[in-house]
């Protein structure tokens, strides 16, 4: 299906520049807060071009301290966040009463409850995407939207804080980090932090028949790069971020 066969919401905020996420992105230790309310903005501007948000049912998976959740719900969206970890919940103030602390194996939601199912930066962090990918596309309701966006572990912030040492292997990368800070980093390679690519998600997801693939790109690059994903092994150094949009079948 044609990614613009939704209707785009007309309130939706603008896309963030490419440049300008980068500039926030690069003061992200100092400055979280900045960083992650501009991502959230444009991450609510990708979800809105395939359909209006407002009086929409969206659960955010994995969301942290809530900025996604707080941004979709500026946009009229009825959103829950489930969130695995209560210091992560709490970290920009006590969370509201619509967010709960839960596993996105096993989302205290109803079948197909869901209009759309929302995630980003989650999957590279939990052991089984595959299983994730299932729980999200069974809370979504048919008709309805599965955003996922994570990092590719062969980009250049695959090993996150512990880039670009990743290449050498995941726990170097960590051993390294950990001698030079004098703490082991937030991501632990094999625990909180495993290494996905590009074309395991896209076998996982293209496999399916419940659901149809409506749009497969690099997240931060203009719409015209999505002819990157073609090339295997190339999508995988170049990709850094790997946007899916799915649709639940009737």
């Amino acid at each position: 299906m044609h990614p613009d066969a939704f209707p785009p919401s007309t309130s939706a905020p603008r896309r963030v520049g490419l440049l300008r996420l980068l500039a926030a992105f690069a003061r992200e230790q100092s400055d979280p807060g900045r960083f992650y309310k501009l991502l959230a903005r444009d991450s609510v501007a990708v979800v809105g071009r395939h359909t209006d948000l407002a009086g929409r049912r969206i659960v955010d998976v994995g969301g942290g301290a809530g900025y996604f959740t707080t941004a979709l719900r500026e946009q009229g969206a009825q959103c829950v966040l489930v969130e695995p970890d209560p210091g992560e919940l709490t970290g920009h103030g006590p969370a509201s009463r619509s967010s709960v602390i839960g596993d996105g194996y096993w989302l205290p939601l109803a079948d197909a409850s869901m209009d759309v199912c929302f995630s980003s930066n989650v999957l590279e962090h939990v052991k089984d995407p595959a299983g994730l990918i299932d729980e999200m596309i069974r809370v979504t309701k048919p008709g309805g939207l599965v955003y996922l966006s994570y990092t590719v572990w062969l980009s250049p912030w695959g090993g996150h804080e512990t880039a670009p040492w990743h290449y050498l292997g995941g726990e170097y990368a960590a051993r390294r980090y950990t001698g030079r800070e004098g703490r082991p980093p937030k991501n632990r390679f094999g625990q909180t932090m495993f290494p996905l690519g590009v074309g395991t998600v896209l076998r996982l997801v293209r496999g399916r028949s419940d659901v149809a693939v409506v749009e497969a790109r690099p997240r931060y690059y203009p719409r015209w790069c999505r002819f990157l994903i073609a090339f295997p092994g190339l999508r995988e150094l170049l990709t850094w971020n790997l946007l899916v949009v799915l649709q639940r079948r009737p």
